[in-house]
């Protein structure tokens, strides 16, 4: 298990990832753009998010920090724009951690199945801290 930084840019996240990892000398980041999901057809997905980072990791000194642009529409604010993202191969740790985060805090994204993960999931706990829960079977963090 893992407790990874999850930064969140206003539009220019490719940019940022593309300094740090110069910066930092890692491999060319792999970058999943919101285009780059499979279409809902619920949701027509506005072709100003077609190209702005829905993902991105770099490995920096044996730690990772991950990357995505706020989705537009979505609320950006200078110094809300980190989150703490767990990645684990326990179910049972994520179900039980995000519920007692829930408790007195505000649930962004219930626990749920995504393309990504089998359980994934948003929780801001009372203090203010913005979680991510991501249920891996095989963890590459």
């Amino acid at each position: 298990m893992s407790v990874n930084a999850y930064l969140v840019f206003n539009g220019n996240c490719r940019e940022a990832v593309e300094f740090y990892a110069d910066v930092f000398g890692t491999e060319k980041p792999q970058i999943m753009t919101f285009g780059d999901n499979p279409p809902n057809p619920e949701y027509q997905l506005p072709e100003e998010a077609k190209n702005l980072v829905m993902h991105a990791r770099l490995t920096i000194s044996d730690s990772n920090v991950m990357f995505s642009d706020t989705f537009p529409g979505m609320p950006f604010v200078v110094g809300n724009n980190i989150t703490l993202a767990i990645v684990t191969n326990s179910r049972d740790e994520v179900e039980t951690w995000f519920n007692k985060l829930k408790e007195g805090g505000k649930v962004g994204m219930e626990l749920q199945e995504t393309f990504w993960s089998k359980c994934y999931g948003q929780v801001t706990d009372k203090f203010g801290i913005e979680w991510q829960f991501n249920y891996e079977e095989n963890p590459t963090s």
